[in-house]
């Protein structure tokens, strides 16, 4: 079986979905089910013998331990972690605790377990950390593109809190031998993306009537990853990576803010037309910029595609307008995200 924490977060749920419907081997779900944690995005799993979910913190060394032991996963894949820019320069201290501290006792927590096992299974074990592109900091126009080489440059409360969460990582197997493997990806969207992120955000306030925030110029860029794409690459790297290497995970779509904007209107023109007869470009609004907003992430994707054979199956256009309307399918999902009765999931799977 495989251990995967932040189960319940928008790139987690994903992935453990896409895992139960692929595969027999089971999965333990771990997520301490903060604000952006939905048990909701798990439910089509309630009845399945092959799920397991417990809720919990990363940090909490003593659970940890216990479900490795009674468990004994054959990986654990770390998806953990506080995500969000804007929330981290508002109050950066939940990051730190969550990505450098708690990734730090969920370390030491898999280095014990992992040491402790029979020679075969502890030669098969893998520890798979999710990370991002932000760690790398920000590009110009026309810069190359990320490698795996880069030097980290981080740039907000959150990149840096994952920036050092990769340190550990890779310190943890130079230092202790312990089978690593690190993804850092581009921007993802799709199913179950939590509606602070740029595009559910346009997609909920476009239906609302409301206005299209877009920062300063919207000329920011970003490469585009549908989240089944980052899934399937999460799977390939686990199956066939090299312990040790880092691994980028991007869609080749690189699009500025602005265009993406237009791109949601222009679908929901198309997929729910507004009963005022207008586009809903026309609610596109410019707000003052955020502090130390990155111009520009560009991932070089070739590594993973030359050594593990991986590309992107979707492009951003047949990726967007899958994402577009699983948000127009899901209100019922959406309106319980908003009025907060996501929560009322935890109550009632677990409240006795």
């Amino acid at each position: 079986m495989i251990l995967v924490t932040g189960s319940a977060g928008f790139i987690g749920s994903n992935f453990v979905l896409d895992w139960c419907a692929l595969h027999d081997e089971p999965v333990l779900s771990l997520d301490k089910l903060t604000y952006a944690g939905n048990l909701e995005n798990l439910a089509s799993l309630s009845d399945n013998p092959r799920h397991s979910f417990v809720q919990g913190d990363i940090g909490d060394a003593e659970l940890v331990a216990r479900l490795l032991a009674e468990h004994r996963p054959r990986a654990v894949i770390n998806f953990a972690a506080e995500s969000h820019v804007d929330r981290s320069i508002h109050g950066p201290e939940d990051f730190i605790q969550t990505n450098i501290v708690g990734t730090f006792h969920l370390l030491e927590a898999v280095r014990a377990y992992w040491g402790a096992l029979p020679d075969a299974e502890k030669s098969a074990f893998r520890f798979l950390h999710v990370s991002t592109d932000e760690v790398y900091g920000s590009l110009v126009k026309d810069e190359p593109a990320f490698t795996e080489l880069h030097r980290y440059e981080p740039n907000s409360p959150y990149s840096a809190s994952k920036a050092a969460s990769d340190h550990l990582v890779r310190a943890y197997h130079h230092t202790y031998g312990l089978p690593v493997l690190t993804t850092n990806c581009s921007n993802n969207y799709g199913p179950y993306h939590f509606p602070e992120k740029l595009i559910p955000l346009l997609i909920v306030n476009a239906l609302a009537g409301k206005a299209l925030p877009v920062y300063g110029d919207g000329q920011q860029i970003r490469d585009w990853l549908y989240v089944k794409d980052h899934c399937s690459a999460i799977r390939c790297v686990l199956e066939k990576g090299r312990l040790g290497e880092v691994y980028n995970v991007g869609g080749w779509n690189e699009k500025a803010n602005l265009d993406i904007v237009h791109t949601v209107c222009d679908l929901l023109d198309e997929l729910r037309p507004s009963s005022a007869g207008k586009s809903y470009a026309e609610q596109i609004t410019f707000v003052t910029d955020r502090p130390g907003h990155d111009r520009r992430y560009a991932i070089d994707a070739r590594k993973i595609e030359r050594e593990l054979g991986w590309k992107p199956a979707e492009t951003f256009e047949t990726g967007i307008r899958k994402t577009v309307q699983w948000y127009l399918d899901n209100q019922g999902w959406v309106n319980n995200v908003l009025s907060g009765n996501y929560r009322q999931w935890v109550e009632k799977q677990y409240g006795e």
